[in-house]
């Protein structure tokens, strides 16, 4: 199977999208000098192939009760990417990436209270076996947050739709 291709003008509409996803396909096909067919088909393959989707992100910080958590794992190196799937089936996960540096797999979730965060680190990802060493950040203070950064997702551009399917 090839591998799933993005050209400029796919791009362009994830662009206008990111922006505001409430746009209409008419707009971005009037600002981008094609059809608006040419666009909802775009949109349409960009879904199926998993290198887009719609998805309404809350601002957590207008919840005064939602805190964010950075949790670093250091893990049986042969095992990160099972531990790492494992992790991401806690609820309150939000996050979970593979790393190089003193932790091998970060883990970001948003908790409501201590007891919450600490049964996520401590009692569900530290007994995962092959899992040494959890350690926990919590932000006190958000400078800056960007919500299209929920647009990183398993869907690498490198892989087929099947390979994205598999290791979602």
């Amino acid at each position: 199977m090839s591998k799933v291709q993005i050209d400029d003008l796919d791009r362009q509409i994830i662009d206008i999208l990111g922006n505001d996803a409430r746009i209409s396909n008419r707009k971005i096909a009037a600002d981008l000098n094609v059809t608006e067919g040419t666009v909802r088909g775009r949109i349409k393959r960009l879904q199926q192939e998993r290198l887009m989707t719609f998805t309404a992100i809350t601002d957590f910080g207008l919840e005064n009760t939602s805190k964010l958590a950075f949790i670093g794992v250091q893990a049986c190196v042969e095992d990160v990417r099972s531990i790492a799937t494992k992790i991401a089936d806690v609820p309150l996960v939000n996050a979970v990436t593979i790393t190089l540096g003193r932790f091998n797999i970060w883990v970001v979730c948003l908790f409501d209270t201590l007891d919450s965060l600490f049964e996520v680190a401590s009692e569900r990802i530290l007994a995962i076996p092959g899992v040494h060493h959890v350690e926990t950040s919590i932000a006190v203070k958000t400078i800056k947050y960007n919500a299209r950064v929920a647009r990183i997702t398993a869907a690498d551009l490198s892989l087929t739709p099947e390979e994205a399917d598999n290791s979602a």
